[in-house]
């Protein structure tokens, strides 16, 4: 099967086979996560569960592909995803197999995309959440859609200290910042430092 799709102004196409993740289109939630989400060519991007590949080959054609990886656990998504790559141009981006972040040892990313497994238990989500905030580079956004809110924006404060929800089309897109990091564990405006908490940091050996 083919899609054939336009993305910010982005013409692209993905073979996709059944199996994979939304096979006959673009997921409209993960079109809802890119619609709040601009990608600038200082940005280091990873996309978390990168399927067939819409949301790392789009940021892969409007930063360059040495800027962004992708991963997936499943076998055939890495290999639909590897020809898209080819099939639109940036054939030279990086696709690791890995579950969740284990394959990712960067720490330097600005974006990291993921539309998580939401219709299963949260310990996929939880993973990605908590690893995911140690994979940013500080003041680096994480970006999540699902069509569940209050655990989601519940797990993302309780790490990050914040973050923003935005609605569309039935879905809700999270976006939390790794904010600096002072000695003091005080903002600016004097309000508390959030981040890991204590038992976190002991868990990753921070």
């Amino acid at each position: 099967m083919m899609i054939k799709t336009e993305i910010k102004n982005i013409p692209l196409c993905f073979e996709t086979a059944p199996g994979l993740f939304s096979p006959n289109s673009v997921d409209p939630g993960t079109l809802a996560m890119l619609s709040a989400v601009e990608f600038v060519r200082e940005d280091r991007v990873l996309d978390l569960g990168c399927g067939y590949g819409p949301v790392g080959i789009l940021a892969a054609r409007l930063i360059g592909e040495e800027k962004v990886i992708m991963c997936d656990i499943s076998d055939d998504a890495i290999q639909y995803a590897k020809r898209n790559a080819v099939r639109n141009g940036v054939g030279g981006v990086e696709i690791r197999k890995s579950d969740g972040l284990t394959g990712i040892a960067e720490r330097d990313f600005t974006k990291i995309l993921s539309n998580p497994p939401y219709h299963t238990d949260f310990s996929v989500a939880k993973h990605f959440i908590e690893d995911g905030y140690r994979r940013l580079a500080w003041g680096g956004l994480m970006v999540m859609v699902t069509k569940r809110r209050d655990w989601y924006k519940n797990k993302l404060a309780a790490v990050f200290g914040g973050v923003k929800i935005l609605q569309a089309d039935g879905y809700y897109v999270f976006l939390a910042e790794k904010r600096e990091h002072n000695p003091s564990g005080k903002k600016k405006d004097g309000k508390t430092q959030k981040g890991l908490s204590k038992k976190l940091r002991r868990k990753y050996g921070e």
